[in-house]
């Protein structure tokens, strides 16, 4: 449990006398903790990791760069600081509520309207994270320049340092080239969540939707549509919305896995062999 002297911190922090703290779900990578004042309540993020401080400005930044769209909610930032040894994040607290087919119709609206926020290059203006990962954002004019060098070659090279994979198993760069060359057409730099599974969005309880835990920055919007189709828990009714804006083009299946791809290596690198297969099978089928 948070320190007295941690408790005081925040309380001047948000200037309000802190009434209840509790231990919650929420942060697979941090400490999460619900903070309850006689005004309102708080989520906060606690972490002594030495990126944390890092991590949590990176959040705060893509939490800000989508909210500032004025497409799709996230939930308000307050602070971003290091207290002794912790670094910590306070956030609004969102009171959450089971997604309807509604509620998934509107988060896939207001995610089309984030990603029609574009720019002239893929990439952002900083560096960020992918889990605890970090994420690199060198801007590229090209889409499938940038994909492999700022997103699957360095997770391909955390793998061989950590012997996940063996260097005969990662293709030829070149041939890699080739075939996004081929698959990445005409795709345009949209602001992307980054994240996009079933724990990164929230339905709050009056049918708001909010994204959370984001690793923004400007890509291929059919990234954000690959990630949330990995491990589920989107409804039908999201994705007829969404691609009533972004149809579904030529190809759309193979790009699809190719941009699972890169969140499967980081799940190998995050939690291990258990991913090898999967990497292995989208690797041979093609490159």
């Amino acid at each position: 449990m948070l320190s007295k002297n941690f408790i005081n911190h925040i309380s001047s922090i948000i200037e309000q006398s802190i009434s209840k703290i509790q231990s919650i779900s929420g942060g697979d990578i941090s400490k999460a903790y619900l903070i309850e004042t006689p005004q309102q309540k708080y989520f906060l993020k606690a972490n002594s990791n030495n990126n944390a401080l890092h991590m949590f400005n990176a959040e705060k930044t893509g939490l800000e760069t989508i909210a500032n769209t004025n497409t799709i909610a996230t939930p308000k930032v307050f602070a971003s600081g290091v207290f002794q040894n912790d670094a910590f994040l306070i956030l609004e607290y969102i009171v959450s509520k089971s997604p309807k087919s509604k509620d998934f119709e509107n988060l896939g609206n207001q995610l089309a309207a984030l990603h029609k926020h574009q720019s002239s290059d893929f990439g952002f203006f900083d560096n960020n994270f992918i889990g605890s990962l970090p994420q690199q954002n060198n801007k590229n004019t090209i889409w499938a320049k940038f994909y492999i060098s700022q997103r699957l070659l360095p997770q391909i090279e955390v793998a061989l340092s950590k012997k996940l994979l063996e260097q005969n198993d990662v293709p030829n760069t070149q041939l890699m080239q080739e075939v996004c060359n081929n698959l990445f057409k005409q795709v345009s730099p949209s602001l992307l969540h980054g994240d996009l599974w079933s724990g990164n969005y929230l339905i709050s309880s009056d049918g708001k939707p909010y994204l959370i835990d984001p690793a923004v920055y400007y890509g291929h919007s059919e990234v954000d549509i690959a990630m949330s189709k990995l491990f589920g828990g989107f409804g039908t009714s999201f994705y007829e919305a969404y691609h009533v804006s972004f149809p579904k083009t030529q190809e759309f299946d193979a790009r699809i896995e190719l941009y699972q791809l890169y969140y499967l290596l980081v799940h190998l690198n995050l939690f291990g062999r258990s991913y090898y297969n999967s990497v292995k099978q989208i690797f041979n089928s093609y490159f």
